[in-house]
């Protein structure tokens, strides 16, 4: 990293040569060390637009306008004022490059600011809290909002009314909402759109994540969501009972080509990598899925991976007589099990140069961030439509490691391939087209709640585990960084 901030804050610094600007906001908003800059920050510190104290709240240091993270961005962007600096650590922030900029220069303005601070050199050495007095309890009281999150708290649970057999598009979404990675993405506004208003479904569904985590308790309607995804997917429009599993799916389609159009609209260089896009969607939830073909009669292999958003796991017995599983561990034993394929499935060999027989066996060679399963109750035999009712067991921790593609390549490092469950959807009613859907989710660390439509009740997990899943969604418990 350069000791010299980018252009822009040279330019900066050029024509502000004693920055005067910078110290004073550091000393008062940052550094804080009086009564009176206390004072000073009680009074001033919150956006301008929006009345609100946060979310990381920055100045400007051209005009010392106040501004939260969205409205800073339209303050430097309509009058042209580039830097402003975030109050919490006093980083400098360059609208243009739309990044945050170490300058070496600055950086020890900064410093001897904290330095001539009384109470940063006591903390250097000794920890003290800060003990506001009876006039600054006062100031506090009236002029600050506080949001707790406690394991009484609302805060990201909502209602969603059901528009008229809806109730499959609104499990879904409770359960995007509550997807850890995908709440961060779009809670701190990482989307940028090109297109036209009210035509993106990636800016709804941005909306519907900030319409959650306001703190209002007030049932959501999701008209504008519904009519674009009818758009996008017109075998899902009108209002007939649909299949919460395609209905997913669809929705990582639909999200994941408006992030892809998106990111070459802003000339961004898309590089697939192992056959996954960078988009925030193929980043959660694009796993890959090996098959190898085994030849009988010369044991040669080969090998295919393909991306894959979940995996459909049979219910039904093997054979006639035979027995169904019961657990989410069997289903997946039988999933990656090896198959000899039948005599009118003989696979064309390229080392034999003829067709022979072989077998076949599905592993995961890399694991997505989100694994979600599909336990596939519904089946049509004769055009007759049955639905499995099975109690399939599923765990809170699933460890995927059984179910890895073997590899040549030990890795170093231990991996952890294990998942913590965080939503549930169920399906209750004889068949797909007759039935209502609902979702378990976890908020927090451990809390769980029963979406139903409009209605959000306590839940806990043995009520959860107890439950007819269809959709089980788990995320990774310990992140891996490349």
């Amino acid at each position: 990293m350069s000791a010299k901030g980018c252009h822009h804050l040279q330019v900066f610094k050029k024509n502000h040569s004693n920055l005067d600007n910078l110290k004073w906001i550091h000393a008062v908003f940052v550094v804080t060390d009086s009564p009176r800059n206390r004072k000073a920050k009680i009074c001033n510190a919150y956006c301008r637009t929006c009345r609100k104290r946060g979310p990381l709240l920055h100045v400007c240091l051209e005009c010392v306008y106040f501004g939260c993270h969205k409205h800073i961005r339209d303050h430097t962007k309509h009058q042209k004022h580039l830097m402003s600096m975030e109050l919490c650590y006093g980083q400098i922030h360059c609208s243009s490059c739309n990044d945050y900029i170490y300058d070496a220069q600055v950086d020890e303005i900064t410093m001897q600011n904290k330095m001539q601070s009384k109470l940063f050199r006591k903390r250097l050495f000794e920890w003290t809290s800060w003990d506001a007095t009876e006039e600054e309890k006062e100031l506090l009281h009236h002029r600050t909002k506080k949001i707790c999150i406690t394991p009484e708290s609302t805060i990201g649970l909502r209602g969603l009314l059901n528009l008229g057999k809806t109730c499959f598009v609104n499990c879904i979404i409770q359960a995007l909402i509550h997807t850890p990675l995908l709440r961060d993405y779009f809670l701190t506004e990482r989307h940028k759109c090109n297109t036209a208003a009210g035509a993106c479904v990636v800016c709804e569904v941005s909306k519907i994540f900030q319409e959650f985590y306001r703190g209002s308790r007030v049932p959501l309607a999701l008209h504008k969501l519904l009519h674009l995804t009818w758009i996008h997917a017109t075998h899902l429009a009108g209002y007939k009972q649909q299949d919460a599993h395609e209905f997913f799916i669809e929705t990582l389609n639909i999200l994941h080509k408006h992030c892809l159009d998106n990111m070459q609209k802003n000339s961004e260089v898309v590089q697939m990598e192992n056959d996954k896009c960078p988009c925030i969607i193929d980043q959660i939830f694009t796993g890959g899925l090996q098959s190898d073909l085994v030849c009988k009669k010369c044991n040669g292999v080969s090998t295919k991976i393909d991306p894959i958003w979940d995996f459909s796991l049979d219910l039904g017995p093997v054979s006639v007589g035979g027995r169904q599983p019961s657990s989410l561990h069997e289903c997946l034993e039988r999933f990656t099990r090896t198959e000899v394929l039948e005599q009118m499935e003989k696979i064309f060999c390229s080392n034999c140069q003829s067709y022979e027989e072989s077998t076949k066996q599905f592993t995961m060679k890399t694991l997505p961030i989100v694994v979600s399963f599909h336990l596939k109750r519904f089946q049509h035999i004769n055009e007759v439509e049955k639905k499995i009712s099975t109690v399939i067991s599923f765990p809170e921790m699933l460890d995927m490691t059984p179910f890895m593609s073997r590899s040549k390549e030990q890795s170093p490092y231990p991996i952890d391939n294990r998942y913590s469950l965080f939503a549930v959807i169920i399906h209750l009613g004889a068949t797909i087209n007759m039935g209502h859907y609902i979702a378990y989710v976890r908020q927090q660390h451990d809390y769980w709640y029963k979406c139903d439509d409009d209605v959000i009740m306590r839940a806990n997990l043995k009520e959860v585990l107890g439950s007819e899943g269809y959709l089980l969604f788990y995320h990774k418990h310990v992140l891996g960084y490349e």
